[in-house]
């Protein structure tokens, strides 16, 4: 088994039972510095619970969740987030009423203490790191833009770009690019690959050609287990993920 030390989040015999039925089953999952990992499976799979009990909105039954070294499992969300573990749900939840603007200066991380959010000015160094997130989220020129005004695939950029505003280390996505047009879906593939770069990304999503797009490894996931790990190809071609996955 590696040293847990190589690895951004080190998943061992993680388990959650709901009444009795395990979600998630003995899972076992390393993520390392700098990768961008799918999962997939089918409906009921565990996925999203997978990301809840990363993020500790549901609290794991037994097993071992580290990131950076650090155990989660004894953590609040809130404490999570300030670790540096960022998440997006499937539906953004982003300030509709606010500009675009706004929306990213209020993720700014001042807030992470009651006095650092008495204290917030809108310094030269936060204007300049929203202007930075605005373009990498392609929303630079929409920046006094409300937000409700924005497309469903802006919308997700900007909730995206309110995570990227905190800098965290591991950034969870659920579903990015449901809803979107082929274009948003294209520039989404570059976005989170561009991501990807300076920081480890989970990403769960149903569209295999996005996911082969953007996916280093991938995880298939199947009654709360692992069923195969490795590339696009490898999951694709495997007999068991085809008669699961695909029905045949």
């Amino acid at each position: 088994m590696p040293s847990n030390t190589d690895f951004l989040l080190a998943i061992e015999g993680l388990t959650v039972s709901f009444d009795g039925f395990k979600a998630v089953d003995d899972l076992t999952l390393y993520l390392s510095k700098g990768e961008l990992r799918v999962i997939i499976g089918p409906n009921g799979a565990g996925k999203t619970t997978v990301l809840d009990l990363i993020s500790g909105k549901t609290r794991a039954t037994s097993g071992s969740i580290r990131y950076n070294n650090t155990e989660l499992t004894t953590m609040s969300e809130h404490q999570i987030v300030r670790a540096g573990v960022g998440r997006k749900f499937q539906t953004p939840s982003i300030y509709e009423k606010l500009t675009v603007f706004e929306n990213l200066e209020i993720s700014y991380p001042w807030g992470r203490t009651v006095l650092g959010s008495l204290q917030f000015r809108r310094s030269e160094k936060v204007v300049e790191r929203i202007y930075e997130v605005a373009k990498e989220i392609f929303l630079d020129d929409m920046l006094d833009e409300q937000a409700e005004l924005l497309s469903h695939g802006q919308k997700q950029w900007l909730e995206i770009g309110m995570l990227l505003v905190q800098n965290p280390d591991l950034v969870m996505l659920d579903e990015p690019v449901a809803g979107m047009t082929a274009k948003e879906r294209d520039a989404t593939a570059e976005l989170l690959r561009k991501i990807a770069k300076e920081r480890s990304i989970v990403i769960i999503e149903h569209d295999m050609d996005f996911v082969a797009k953007i996916a280093d490894q991938v995880t298939v996931l199947h009654l709360g287990k692992i069923l195969k790990e490795g590339s696009m190809d490898e999951v694709r071609n495997d007999p068991e993920v085809q008669e699961v996955y695909l029905g045949h």
